[in-house]
C-alpha cells in the first residue's frame, strides 16, 4: 500500500483513517532513546507501510500513542515505503551560559539516536530522523540529506502528529489563524473535540493522571512556525501545521540549494507536574549555540514606560510624546535606582498611528516634540539608558542607517512591534534583524511576535518578547483576569521570556474594574501584581504606571526596586493549573517568591526545602483591599514551611536574604 500527497481534505481524510487503522502489532524494527535518568522514552519505528512512526512513554506509561512523521515535498509525501538503513547512538552532557532568563547556566544532558531511512523504490530519498531524550522530555527532528531528488524542494505541509492515547485534561490557546499577534486565552480543550478547523497557538499543555507535558518546538531558523491543530480523521490528539507563505498558501517552506532540510525540534516537554516546566532550559538547549562572542554588554534590568500609562503626568498635562515627558520618565527611572526609560510610539519623524510604513516616516530623525539628543544627553547624565519603540516596517527599510546612529547615541535597546507573523520570511527576517543588533550593541524586545523557541541562546540579545495577551489588554478589555494570569505561569510563561508589561497600580476589585485607556485600572490585587516580577519572566522588566501614581500608592514599589529582571535558578513550589502557582527564583544569595491566585481566596502552604541556610524572610501579602499590601518580617530555616492567605485574585512575594 503506498500513499500519495492529497492536496483536498477529503484526500487527507482517506490518509488519517489509513493510518488510524494500522495496528500496533504491525509495527516493526522499534529504536527506543532513554533519558539519562531513565524516565523519558521515545521509541521510534515502521509501520507496515514503512510509515516512521514514533511513541513517548513516562515511567513506561504511554503519553503520547504510534504518532506519524510525515513531510509533504512537492507533489508527494515523504513518509512511506521506507526502510531503515542505518542508525549510530550518542549521547551529550555540556553546560553553556544562559545569559538573560531562568537560570544562569543550561545543561545539554541527552541521549540521542539518528535514523537513516531510505525509500524502497521510485526515487529512493533519504530521511534521517533524529530523536533525543532528556531528563525533562524528549524531541526529535527530520533531516533531508542534500540529494538530487530533493535539491530545492519545496515543503508543502508537516503533518507530523502528536496522538493520545486517552483524553486528556488539556489547555491550548485556540488562535484559529496564521499571521496574529499570538494574544488570546489558554483556555481548557475537550480533546475529544478537537478538529482540524482549530488552529492552536504554542504551547499545547496536558496533564495525563500520571504526568505533564507541554508540546513546543526549538530551533526555528529558516523554516515556518508550528501550529497545532486537530487530527483529520477526527482521532484522539493533534497534528502539526505550518504557517504557510504569504504568497502562496500551498507553500511554507523554500529551501536551498546545497543544504539539507532540517526542520525545528518537535518537542514534548515532560514532568510530574505542569509548573514544575517552569524549570526547564529545555528549548534552550535544542537551540543553536550563541552567535554573539563578547556578551558582557547585555544587562537586564526594569524600565519605566510611558506609553500604558497614557502618558500622563500631572505637571505636564495635554502632553505625549515630548522632550519633557521623557525628561520625567528619566528622572522617575533614576530617582528609583531603574536602570532604564522605554520611549515608546511617536518619537520619530512621520510616528502616528502605529508609525506603520508611509511617506514622511523615518526612524532616523525625531518629531517636532521631541529632541532625541537632548533626552539622551540628559538620560546620560541621570546614569539611564533608553529603549525606543519603531515599527517593523519602517525599521526595516532604515535598519543599518538607524541602528548605527541608536549606537551611537549610547541607546541601549529597541522594541520592534507589529511583525503579527511567523512565516519561513519572517523568521529569517528576527535573524537578520537580531544578528544586525548584535553588531550595534542593541538588545531588542520584539513585540506583534511569536512564542519563545529558544532563540534567546541563539541571539542573546534578544531579551524579551510579547506573545502573550499582556496587560495593554486592560485598556481597553476586561479580559485580563485573575485566572488568565496564573494559566499564563502553566502554559505560555514555560517557553520563556514575556513582555507582560506590568506594574499597573490602580488596582481594583473585577467588580469596580472600568475600561479607559489612560491610567487604565487593572482588576487584581497590588500584591498580585507583585507577584508577576517573580512569575513572568522578561530581562526586560517594565514599570506600566505613571510616576505619579507610584508616588501616589506606593505600597509594594519598594519590592519592585529591589526585584531582579534575570535569575540564576528556578524552582516550582506548588500550585494547581489556573487556580494559583507559586515560584521561587534565586539570583545570588537571595531569593524571590512569587505566590499568583486566580478568582478563588485561599491559605497556601509553602515548605522552604530551597533555602540552603537560615534567613530573613520579608514578606509582601494582600491587605484589606485591593492596592492595600501588608509588610511582615520573620526569621525561616528550610525545614520551616510559611502560610501565605491570598485573596480572591490576589497574590504574595517575599524575598529570603542574610538581614
Amino acid at each position: 500500500m503506498k500513499f500519495r500527497f492529497f492536496p483536498s481534505r477529503q484526500g487527507r481524510g482517506v490518509l488519517w483513517a489509513a493510518l488510524l487503522a494500522l495496528p500496533t502489532a504491525a509495527l516493526a524494527q522499534p529504536l527506543d532513546v532513554i533519558s539519562p535518568d531513565g524516565t523519558n522514552q521515545i521509541t521510534l519505528q515502521l509501520s507496515t507501510t514503512g510509515t516512521p512512526i514514533y511513541t513517548v512513554a513516562r515511567r513506561g506509561t504511554p503519553v503520547l500513542s504510534p504518532s506519524p512523521i510525515l513531510l509533504d515535498l512537492d507533489t508527494d509525501t515523504l513518509g512511506y515505503g521506507l526502510t531503515i538503513i542505518g542508525s549510530e547512538a550518542a549521547n551529550g552532557d555540556a553546560r553553556y551560559p544562559i545569559v538573560a532568563g531562568k537560570a544562569a547556566e543550561g545543561r545539554d544532558r541527552y541521549n540521542q539516536r539518528t535514523v537513516h531511512l531510505q525509500e524502497k523504490s521510485g526515487r529512493k530519498r533519504r530521511l534521517d530522523l533524529v530523536l533525543r531524550a532528556y531528563d525533562d522530555g524528549v524531541a526529535f527532528r527530520s533531516v533531508i540529506p542534500v540529494q538530487p531528488a530533493t535539491a530545492a524542494a519545496i515543503v508543502r505541509y508537516e503533518r507530523t502528529g502528536f496522538y493520545f492515547p486517552q483524553a486528556y485534561k488539556c489547555w491550548g490557546f485556540n488562535v484559529g489563524k496564521f499571521g496574529s499577534s499570538h494574544e488570546g486565552e489558554f483556555d481548557p480543550v475537550d480533546t475529544m473535540r478537537t478538529r482540524d478547523h482549530n488552529l492552536f497557538d504554542l504551547p499545547f499543555a496536558c496533564e495525563t493522571g500520571g504526568a505533564a507535558f507541554a508540546l513546543a518546538e526549538a530551533d526555528l531558523i529558516d523554516f515556518a512556525g508550528m501550529y497545532l491543530t486537530g487530527r483529520g480523521d477526527g482521532g484522539l490528539g493533534l497534528q502539526l501545521k505550518l504557517s504557510p507563505s504569504l504568497d502562496d498558501s500551498r507553500i511554507a517552506v523554500h529551501t536551498r540549494i546545497g543544504s539539507p532540510i532540517v526542520t525545528p525540534w518537535r518537542v514534548v516537554m515532560l514532568a510530574d507536574q505542569l509548573g514544575k516546566l517552569n524549570e526547564s532550559t529545555l528549548l534552550t538547549n535544542l537551540s543553536s549555540p550563541s552567535r554573539i562572542d563578547d556578551t558582557s554588554w547585555i544587562k537586564p534590568g526594569i524600565a519605566s514606560w510611558d506609553w500604558w500609562n497614557g502618558p500622563v503626568i500631572a505637571g505636564l498635562p495635554g502632553q505625549r510624546t515630548s522632550t519633557a515627558v521623557a525628561k520625567a520618565f528619566i528622572d522617575f527611572s533614576a530617582a528609583n535606582g531603574l536602570p532604564y526609560a522605554m520611549i515608546d510610539e511617536g518619537w520619530y519623524a512621520g510616528a502616528g498611528g502605529g508609525g506603520v510604513r508611509r511617506p514622511g516616516v523615518d526612524v532616523t530623525r525625531w518629531s517636532d516634540a521631541i529632541n532625541l539628543q537632548e533626552v539622551v544627553d540628559y538620560a546620560k547624565a541621570k546614569k539611564v539608558r533608553l529603549w525606543l519603540w519603531t515599527h517593523w516596517q519602517a525599521l526595516d527599510e532604515q535598519m543599518e542607517d538607524a541602528l548605527s546612529l541608536y549606537e551611537k547615541l549610547g541607546i541601549a535597546g529597541i522594541k520592534v512591534d507589529f511583525m503579527d507573523r511567523d512565516d519561513q520570511w519572517m523568521v529569517n527576517w528576527y535573524a537578520k534583524f537580531l544578528g544586525a543588533a548584535a553588531r550595534h550593541h542593541l538588545m531588542v524586545d520584539l513585540h506583534g511576535a511569536y512564542p519563545p523557541r529558544g532563540t534567546t541562546r541563539t541571539w542573546p540579545n534578544f531579551v524579551t518578547q510579547e506573545g502573550v495577551m499582556g496587560a495593554e489588554y486592560n485598556k481597553w478589555s476586561r479580559r485580563v483576569t485573575a485566572r488568565q494570569n496564573v494559566m499564563l505561569g502553566f502554559t505560555r510563561g514555560l517557553l520563556g521570556p514575556m513582555d507582560y508589561t506590568p506594574g499597573g497600580f490602580r488596582n481594583v476589585t473585577p467588580a469596580e474594574f472600568r475600561i479607559r485607556n489612560d491610567l487604565p485600572f487593572v482588576q487584581t490585587t497590588r500584591a498580585h501584581g507583585l507577584s508577576m516580577y517573580v512569575i513572568f519572566l522578561s530581562p526586560l522588566g517594565s514599570v506600566a504606571d505613571s510616576p505619579d501614581t507610584y508616588a501616589e500608592s506606593p505600597a509594594g514599589f519598594d519590592f519592585i526596586k529591589q526585584v531582579p529582571a534575570a535569575w540564576d535558578e528556578t524552582r516550582y513550589l506548588a500550585g494547581e493549573t489556573g487556580d494559583y502557582i507559586v515560584l521561587a527564583r534565586r539570583k545570588g544569595g537571595h531569593w524571590y517568591l512569587g505566590a499568583m491566585n486566580g478568582e478563588t481566596a485561599r491559605t497556601v502552604r509553602v515548605p522552604l526545602g530551597f533555602l540552603s541556610r537560615k534567613a530573613v524572610a520579608r514578606i509582601w501579602a494582600d491587605g484589606d483591599k485591593a492596592d492595600a499590601v501588608v509588610l511582615t518580617t520573620r526569621k525561616v530555616a528550610s525545614a520551616d514551611t510559611i502560610e501565605l492567605r491570598l485573596a480572591a485574585s490576589g497574590g504574595a512575594v517575599a524575598i529570603f536574604s542574610d538581614k
